[in-house]
C-alpha cells in the first residue's frame, strides 16, 4: 500500500510544451491548429479517395488507407492537448490522462512503423515477384499483417505504460515536453529505472528495429532487382513507385532514431522538436508526398472532386 501511495503522490503533471515564453503560446496556437486542421482534412481525403476509387483497391492502397486513419488518431492523441495548453496558464495534464495518451502514442505510433514495413514489403513483392503478386498479397494476407501490426503494438505500449506506472514521482511533476513521453518520465522518476531501462534497450528495441531491418531488406533487394533492369525508362518507373514511401520512412525512422536511441541523460530540447517531425509534421505532410508524387493517387483526387463537383451542380439546378 506505501508504494502504491508513494507512486500516486502526484496526481497531475504539468507540460512545458515548446516554449515557455507567454509571447509564443498564440503563434504556436495558430501553427499546430493549422497543421492538425490540414491533417485532419489531407489524410480524410486520402481515405475517401481510395474507398470511391475501383482502381485503387490494391494491397498498397489498403495499407496507405489505414496509415492516414492511424495518422488522424495519431496527430488526435497528441494536438488537441497541445493546443489546449497553448491557451491556458496552468498547462496540467492528470496522471491518468498522462498514461492513457502514453498508451495511444505509443502504440499508434508502432502501428504506423510497422505499416510502412508492410508497404516495404508491398513494393519488393510488385516488383521482384509481379507475376506472384496477387497470390502473395491476397486480401486476407494483409488484413493478418494488419492485426499483427496492431496486436504487438498494443501490447508493446501496455507494457511500458505498465513499467511506467510502478516508478515514484515525488520531487517533481514538471515535464519539458509537449506530451507524456517515456524519455522525459523516466528522468522525472525519483526511483530506480534500471528496468525500465531495460525493457526499452531490449523488446522496446526489437519492437522498433524489426521493422525497420524489413524495409532496408525489402529496399535493398528492390535496388538490386531495379539494377538489372536493362532500359533506363524501366528503372526510373520501378523507383516512382517507391519515391513516396521512401520519403516518408525516411522522415518518420529518422527523427525517432535520434529521440530514442541516445542517451537518456542527453535528453534536451532538440528531442522535442525531433519528436514533432514523427508526431505531427510526418501525419501532416503524409497526404502531400502521396498525392503530389503519385499519378494514381491523383487520379483519384480528381475523381473524388469531380464526383462532388456534379452533385453540387445538380442541387444548384433543382433549387432553382
Amino acid at each position: 500500500m506505501e508504494r502504491a501511495n508513494q507512486t500516486n503522490s502526484v496526481s497531475e503533471f504539468i507540460l512545458l510544451g515548446l516554449s515557455s515564453r507567454p509571447e509564443d503560446q498564440k503563434p504556436l496556437f495558430a501553427l499546430f491548429f493549422i497543421m492538425y486542421m490540414v491533417t485532419l482534412a489531407g489524410n480524410l481525403l486520402i481515405i475517401l479517395a481510395i474507398r470511391s476509387d475501383t482502381q485503387l483497391q490494391t494491397p498498397m492502397y489498403f495499407f496507405l488507407s489505414i496509415l492516414s486513419f492511424i495518422d488522424i488518431c495519431y496527430t488526435t492523441t497528441i494536438v488537441p492537448k497541445m493546443l489546449v495548453n497553448f491557451l491556458s496558464e496552468k498547462k496540467s495534464i492528470s496522471y491518468a490522462e498522462c498514461m492513457t495518451q502514453m498508451y495511444f502514442f505509443l502504440a499508434f505510433a508502432n502501428t504506423e512503423s510497422y505499416l510502412l514495413a508492410a508497404m516495404a514489403i508491398d513494393r519488393f513483392v510488385a516488383i521482384c515477384d509481379p507475376f506472384h503478386y496477387v497470390t502473395i498479397m491476397s486480401h486476407r494476407r494483409c488484413v493478418l499483417l494488419l492485426v499483427f501490426s496492431c496486436a504487438i503494438s498494443d501490447l508493446h505500449s501496455l507494457l511500458l505504460v505498465l513499467l511506467i506506472n510502478r516508478l515514484t514521482f515525488c520531487d517533481s511533476n514538471v515535464i519539458p515536453h509537449f506530451l507524456c513521453d517515456i524519455n522525459p518520465l523516466l528522468k522525472l522518476s525519483c526511483s530506480p529505472t534500471f528496468v525500465n531501462e531495460v525493457v526499452i534497450n531490449t523488446e522496446g528495441l526489437i519492437t522498433l528495429v524489426t521493422p525497420f531491418i524489413c524495409v532496408i531488406i525489402s529496399y535493398l533487394r528492390i535496388l538490386i532487382a531495379v539494377l538489372k533492369i536493362p532500359s533506363a525508362a524501366g528503372k526510373r518507373k520501378a523507383f516512382s513507385t517507391c519515391g513516396s514511401h521512401l520519403t516518408m520512412v525516411t522522415l518518420f525512422y529518422g527523427s525517432i532514431i535520434y529521440v530514442y536511441f541516445r542517451p537518456l541523460s542527453s535528453y534536451t530540447i532538440k528531442d522535442r522538436v525531433a519528436t514533432v517531425i514523427y508526431t505531427v509534421l510526418s501525419s501532416m505532410l503524409n497526404p502531400f508526398i502521396y498525392s503530389l508524387r503519385n499519378k494514381d493517387m491523383k487520379r483519384g483526387m480528381r475523381k473524388l472532386m469531380g464526383r462532388r463537383g456534379p452533385r453540387q451542380h445538380l442541387c444548384e439546378r433543382t433549387q432553382q
